[in-house]
């Protein structure tokens, strides 16, 4: 969808022509007789604010219907409740670590079995679907290490036993990737990143295929309770409006930066799915319609938490902060931050290493964040500071 596609779809208020979508900040509605109203009853129900929220993401998306949770984990927590005692999730075994932990500590307790495998080659799944599989879980590109799936022949595979696809779409966005045209029954997205923007509230999206699927999720939604507000859904809707314009910048700041470290002496490996040597970047270019994303991490030849944690503190325009997808740049170490939640051998072999660092690209000036990480690689490494200035 075209940014004037985007602008477009966020409607004026019909009652007073307001450019802007009005907060609702009301709990309940006045009817007109016992169960006669003007669609709205009860602000868990549906909410004026939200409603609009949920169309908009919809068609972002090409969905039937979306729903709006008050965190990304909220939303992952109701696709679950689809599940009944001895269905079986296949997942990606780089996922993100609250998924885990919802994963392993509340859901495999009550008799949901998960099996992790390396999704970025489909076989692995072939191999471990069977009648009990009820969901295939994917994030493409993956959080930290951005593994690519292919989603087009996942769902493929997902759908010979009858299991439903869910991909969460946060680090690619509705601008780059559209799964639910690639096969997809379910997106995830937590709003949190790049759909809000300005790291400025806390939210989760759910986007469902189908109108059987839209019943099933408004059931849940309305009856677990866990709905985003309206002044978090307005804000929501207002960074909504800017979404291509900063994606598109923070894809070309990780671009130029997973370039400068692919270069670096201190650099071990790289993960950004538009460079060549990435394993699946054949799939991220044809699927992600040749946007890579803001996200970049990479893992430091001396491979220490200690190495980490002294490039983490050295940085001025990157942040060291939980979360990513905002308009100022963020950086993380996952193995002590986001992953921490994931056992050390789990997270080394999907890929985290301990000294991997995640970067979460803004929309500052390019040469602005690169020479940042380089006077940071000074600090901590001792090596001559060059400046940079983009040509």
């Amino acid at each position: 969808m075209s940014a004037t596609k985007i602008i477009h779809s966020i409607p004026s208020d019909p009652l007073t022509g307001a450019i802007s979508v009005p907060v609702y900040q009301t709990s309940t509605f006045i009817q007109e007789a016992p169960g006669v109203n003007k669609g709205f009853d009860y602000a868990r129900s549906n909410n004026p604010t939200r409603k609009v929220l949920e169309d908009v993401v919809a068609q972002l998306e090409g969905g039937h219907s979306a729903f709006a949770f008050a965190t990304g984990l909220a939303a992952i927590d109701a696709v679950l409740k689809l599940l009944s005692a001895g269905d079986e999730i296949i997942a990606v075994d780089d996922i993100y670590g609250g998924a885990y932990r919802l994963f392993t500590h509340v859901y495999e307790k009550l008799g949901i079995k998960v099996h992790y495998v390396d999704t970025t080659d489909a076989s692995n799944i072939a191999n471990k679907i069977s009648s009990n599989t009820k969901l295939v879980w994917i994030e493409s590109p993956t959080n930290p290490t951005l593994k690519v799936s292919d989603i087009q022949t996942i769902a493929i595979i997902a759908k010979s036993v009858g299991a439903l696809l869910v991909v969460d779409n946060t680090f690619a966005s509705p601008i780059a990737q559209q799964p639910l045209k690639l096969g997809a029954d379910i997106i995830i997205h937590s709003g949190t990143k790049y759909i809000g923007g300005h790291s400025d509230l806390v939210a989760g999206l759910v986007i469902t295929k189908s109108e059987l699927l839209s019943e099933k999720l408004k059931f849940i939604q309305n009856a677990s309770g866990g709905i985003l507000g309206p002044w978090d859904c307005f804000l929501t809707i207002r960074g909504i409006e800017t979404l291509e314009l900063r994606y598109k910048k923070q894809c070309e700041n990780a671009f130029a930066v997973a370039a400068f470290l692919s270069n670096h002496e201190a650099v071990q490996e790289v993960h950004f799915p538009g460079l060549i040597t990435h394993k699946n970047h054949d799939i991220a270019k044809r699927q992600q319609n040749g946007l890579f994303g803001g996200i970049v991490s990479f893992a430091l030849k001396e491979d220490t938490q200690e190495a980490a944690n002294q490039f983490v503190t050295s940085t001025s325009y990157f942040k060291l902060a939980e979360s990513l997808g905002g308009v100022k740049s963020l950086l993380c170490h996952p193995a002590q931050m986001t992953h921490a939640s994931i056992p050390r051998e789990r997270r080394l072999r999907s890929g985290i290493k301990d000294s991997l660092i995640r970067l979460s690209c803004g929309i500052e000036h390019t040469e602005d964040l690169i020479n940042d990480l380089n006077q940071a690689f000074a600090i901590g490494f001792k090596l001559k500071e060059t400046s940079y200035a983009k040509e």
